[in-house]
């Protein structure tokens, strides 16, 4: 079943449109206040956050990102206010799969920018382009073309079959 629909085509971009539905909205909602954990082979702490390398992973509620190398920044008040993921970057929810070179977490904003190859999956459709700014609290996306590329997609109408 498709959970989100096409909202728009711009020249550059493509608007996903998140799910609408009381359960959908309060899974979603709670997200970016969940705690961060953070997983890897190698840590290291440094003067302004932490490194992670060797299947580094962060986790969040039920969202996960995972890349070569990630980098923390700490806020203010010692927590987290930004991560940078780099090589073979993954990020990956209940519903979507993101895949790109890079993504930076922006935990103020709620939101992921992922860039390079971007492909997301979500079921069976798929979307591809040059970056790609996703809100985990809404499931809203928009995509962008790379450099002299376009974007595309391929979305199955509900109830096809396989």
């Amino acid at each position: 079943m498709i959970r989100s629909i096409l909202a728009g085509v711009a020249a550059l971009g493509i608007v996903l449109a998140a799910p609408t539905g009381a359960a959908t909205a309060q899974s979603r909602a709670v997200a970016s206040d969940q705690p961060i954990m953070i997983g890897a082979d190698h840590v290291e702490r440094t003067t302004t956050g932490f490194s992670l390398s060797g299947r580094a992973e962060v986790l969040q509620g039920d969202n996960r990102l995972r890349a070569d190398r990630v980098q923390g920044a700490g806020g203010d008040s010692g927590g987290i206010s930004q991560v940078t993921a780099s090589g073979n970057v993954y990020y990956v929810t209940p519903t979507e799969t993101i895949r790109g070179d890079r993504a930076v977490y922006t935990v103020s904003t709620s939101s992921i920018v992922v860039t390079g190859d971007v492909i997301l999956t979500q079921g069976r459709n798929v979307l591809t382009g040059g970056r790609l700014t996703y809100n985990i609290d809404t499931g809203a996306a928009q995509m962008e073309g790379g450099t002299g590329s376009r974007i595309q997609g391929v979305f199955y109408p509900e109830g096809t079959r396989n």
